[in-house]
């Protein structure tokens, strides 16, 4: 893998059965202990890692998950955000540090004077070795349908005083995909795609948070039917032959920035020219950041997806 990030995250959590911790869904529900519409303090959370006790309002907060970053400005706690990971890329002007989730410096992130740290897992067991300086640790791994994308919301809203805003946007980000999906050409419903999360032909199947995001659209994902699916967790790795035969209508590359894929250099794999997406100018690069996340900018990668559909409909 060219780039570890959350795509490595993703894969390895999945498709190696690494960092299983990471990887349990994040359907914790969104009310418990402590609720509060208004963002009172002391709050308690139900999260990955446990019930995680915040006792005022954080002041500063070191975000080790981009995804986590890109959803804490969204709800307006930017300005409480003191560090963020080294692939936290979006917004632009977030905090960002040579921090790593995988590989944490405790000394590095108890040196911001955090009094929360966000995370997507909690392999490294980050809960325990910062509580010994009284840090809380919130653990939001990969969302595996988009309903688990909004309750982060909530949870990060509750954890920073930011309740109201949090609901709105999780509200705002439902909204735009419905409206989306509305406009999706219906002669699409059925079509086939390939996703492919590296050159070495890793995929996705309709049970992750991707497939399940694509599979509203109506669109029908051909690693479901790989022989390789039933042990990969999801994210099973393809054969150029499988996806030759399969010869999907669409072909989505999320591997443009990582591996440089283009849909040049598809079509120029033995075999695949003859393929129904080359053929017919339907491979769409994605962002591999975007692709990898469950925050605000699912909005742009489903409206990508939903353009192209658009202007290539079936039948034309």
């Amino acid at each position: 893998m060219v780039k570890r990030s959350h795509r490595t995250l993703l894969v390895l959590c999945a498709g190696l059965g690494l960092l299983a911790a990471a990887c349990s869904s994040s359907s914790a529900s969104p009310t418990g202990a402590g609720s509060s519409v208004s963002g009172s303090f002391p709050t308690s959370i139900s999260a990955a890692n446990g019930t995680v006790k915040i006792k005022a309002r954080p002041h500063a907060v070191v975000s080790l998950s981009p995804t986590a970053t890109e959803m804490l400005y969204a709800i307006g706690a930017g300005s409480q955000v003191k560090a963020v990971d080294k692939y936290s890329d979006y917004p632009k002007n977030a905090p960002r540090t040579n921090l790593d989730e995988l590989a944490p410096n405790i000394e590095a992130i108890v040196s911001y004077r955090p009094d929360l740290v966000v995370v997507a897992g909690d392999s490294t067991a980050l809960t325990g070795r910062l509580a010994a300086f009284g840090i809380p640790v919130l653990s939001l791994p990969p969302a595996v349908t988009l309903a688990d994308s909004y309750v982060q919301y909530h949870q990060l809203g509750r954890a920073t005083g930011h309740v109201q805003a949090a609901d709105a946007e999780a509200a705002h980000v439902k909204s735009q995909i419905a409206t989306i999906v509305q406009e999706a050409p219906k002669s699409e419903v059925g079509r086939t795609y390939y996703y492919e999360l590296e050159p070495s032909y890793y995929s996705v199947t309709s049970s992750t948070f991707i497939g399940k995001v694509l599979g509203i659209l109506g669109l029908r994902n051909i690693a479901d039917d790989a022989p390789s699916v039933a042990s990969s967790g999801g994210y099973p790795q393809l054969s150029a032959e499988f996806i030759v035969q399969s010869n999907p209508d669409w072909v989505f590359l999320a591997d443009t920035i990582c591996c440089g894929q283009t849909a040049q250099s598809v079509a120029a794999r033995p075999g695949w020219s003859a393929m129904k997406a080359v053929r017919q100018g339907q491979v769409v690069g994605l962002d591999d950041d975007i692709a990898s996340r469950w925050g605000p900018r699912i909005v742009e990668l489903l409206q990508t997806v939903e353009t192209a559909m658009s202007k290539h409909p079936a039948g034309t």
